[in-house]
């Protein structure tokens, strides 16, 4: 009995180290990193509404990415257009990134002497986010131009630049 005894605490403690050696496993892995470029952005173009007229109920302005444009209320768009043009930028970057695109989301005043003229609602081609194909895209920025009944003659201009901001996604 005693060497029952014996072998079979033999057996439990022989399991026992047995086990602990076949529970644990080791594998190994190395660490990377790729450092991207920066994304970069430059106006290439600021924005002109044109020329534009208005009688005494007053309107809107609305220029579209694209550079078209498109009158509201009492606001016309002689044939003589003047420079019309959406601001344009070129957004850098890594080929393949996708960007985020920040607009502001403040009103800009725009002014002629005392006389002024609110610019908002800006809007952009690509929309939210871009991609930056080669390494590079063009980003195009419209606005909506409010403009007064009886707005003065003059050429309005901002006294300080708006901002467009990009960012990796």
């Amino acid at each position: 009995m005693k060497n029952i005894k014996k072998t079979i605490g033999f057996g439990v403690l022989l399991f026992a180290f047995t086990s602990a050696a076949f529970s644990q496993v080791t594998a190994t892995s190395n660490a990377s990193a790729t450092i991207v470029g920066p994304i970069g952005i430059s106006r290439t173009q600021h924005m002109n509404f044109g020329n534009v007229a208005v009688d005494a109920t007053g309107g809107t302005v609305i220029l579209a990415p694209a550079g078209t444009r498109s009158a509201t209320g009492g606001v016309t768009l002689p044939a003589t257009t003047g420079t019309v043009t959406a601001a344009t930028f070129d957004v850098t970057g890594a080929d393949g990134y996708t960007y985020a695109i920040t607009l502001p989301s403040t009103d800009l005043t725009i002014s002629s002497g005392l006389n002024n003229m609110i610019v908002n609602t800006f809007t952009s081609t690509p929309d939210a986010t871009g991609t930056l194909t080669g390494g590079s895209e063009v980003l195009s920025v419209g606005a909506t131009l409010t403009v007064a009944g009886g707005q003065a003659p003059g050429t309005y201009t901002s006294a300080t630049p708006f901002d467009v901001t990009v960012n990796y996604n």
